[in-house]
């Protein structure tokens, strides 16, 4: 994975807030670039069990190949959006606790 995992804790805060940061969250994900807003959706996938994390290069090249609509409208549109990413990062074996910690 080549998103910071930082980037992906501050999704995962705006998203559990989204009630509230809805506005940052979609200017967030707006921000990044295409390769970082594919490896958000790839993540997801797989955090809500789309793929498997032994299927990243696929779940990333599927994200690729099938966007149709800006990236934040996308997520945004996908409940328990910050649990799939929790659940994708812990699967792909990262721990987003520190980078969370990080940025409260």
């Amino acid at each position: 994975m080549d998103i910071s995992l930082h980037k992906v804790a501050q999704v995962v805060l705006f998203a559990h807030e989204i009630d509230r940061a809805e506005g940052e969250l979609r200017a967030f994900i707006d921000g990044l670039n295409e390769d970082e807003q594919a490896e958000l959706v790839a993540l997801t996938w797989i955090g809500r069990g789309s793929f498997d994390a032994s299927e990243w290069d696929e779940a990333l090249l599927t994200a690729r190949q099938e966007k149709v609509s800006p990236t934040e409208d996308y997520l945004l549109g996908i409940p328990h959006l910050a649990d799939h990413l929790e659940n994708g990062s812990e699967m792909m074996g990262f721990d987003l606790s520190d980078a969370e910690e990080d940025l409260l």
